[in-house]
């Protein structure tokens, strides 16, 4: 959203300091004052004022020099994920998912442009950053991501595909906003995605969206496999079935739960 359509209610302070909280990621779980203020578009003095009153209310640490966020922080997604019915319901089957097939699988939600991993069960590290739920990726980058944004209206889609960064993550990255968009279409008639090292080099993944008693695209379920022991033929033959199956009972569950506390955290997914 942009300032100018901001209603009058809009805290703008607010925003910045959330805007600092973000500042610090996997790859950055500590910066400098410094940093921070370029990476959030700041001054130093106005950096310096959200590190400390984050500090003061327990959000960061700083040794005097390097910030870094503490565990308290987990406070602000476990609340969402306390009132969220779909992890729970999906969890055990997920774990069944896992102990036939041996491969790592997960459950993700659209969050703005990125995928939110909200639960996940693993079988051994493939890829070279561990995931953890909380994990966030660009949605068109994942097979997980490209589930959800393809069932979202044609012009929802055309309208995230012009913003998003299509610069290559590896090789086998689809950096054409016209081909993205013939695969999303794709993805929505196969009922499935499949994304073959785009993200990282030698990481495959299969996914299925989740849908509510509506039709409604909620969020995804994938499996992840190494692309040097699991072939694109063999994750459609031997993986993919098992993975639909699984999907089909998280819906079932889901159907008897109701759909009022398992939508996704997204409102922009659809049919």
């Amino acid at each position: 959203m942009t300032a100018d359509v901001r209603g009058p209610h809009f805290v703008r302070s607010f925003e910045r300091g959330l805007a600092v909280l973000r500042a610090f990621d996997a790859d950055h779980p500590a910066r400098t004052l410094s940093e921070v203020a370029r990476v959030c578009g700041m001054t130093r003095a106005a950096a310096r004022r959200f590190l400390l009153t984050l500090a003061d209310l327990g959000y960061v640490h700083t040794d005097g020099r390097l910030f870094r966020l503490t565990p308290r922080v987990l406070e602000l997604g476990y609340s969402y994920l306390a009132g969220f019915t779909l992890p729970e319901i999906a969890g055990p089957h997920l774990e069944q998912l896992v102990d036939r097939v041996r491969e790592s699988s997960s459950l993700c939600v659209l969050d703005g442009d990125d995928i939110v991993y909200v639960a996940r069960v693993p079988t051994r590290r493939i890829m070279s950053e561990a995931i953890t739920v909380g994990t966030r990726f660009p949605a068109h980058l994942t097979s997980v991501g490209r589930v959800v944004l393809a069932s979202l209206p044609d012009e929802e889609i055309d309208a995230r595909l012009s913003r998003t960064d299509l610069r290559p993550h590896t090789s086998h990255t689809v950096v054409s906003a016209r081909a993205l968009r013939t695969e999303l279409l794709r993805v929505r008639r196969q009922g499935y995605a499949l994304v073959d090292q785009e993200l990282e080099e030698g990481l495959r993944s299969v996914a299925a969206p989740v849908r509510d008693r509506d039709g409604t695209v909620v969020a995804g379920v994938n499996l992840a496999v190494h692309a040097g022991r699991t072939s694109l033929d063999s994750v459609r033959r031997d993986l993919l079935p098992h993975l639909l199956a699984t999907v089909a009972r998280i819906e079932a569950d889901l159907n008897v739960t109701g759909p009022a506390r398992a939508a996704s955290h997204d409102t922009g997914t659809h049919r």
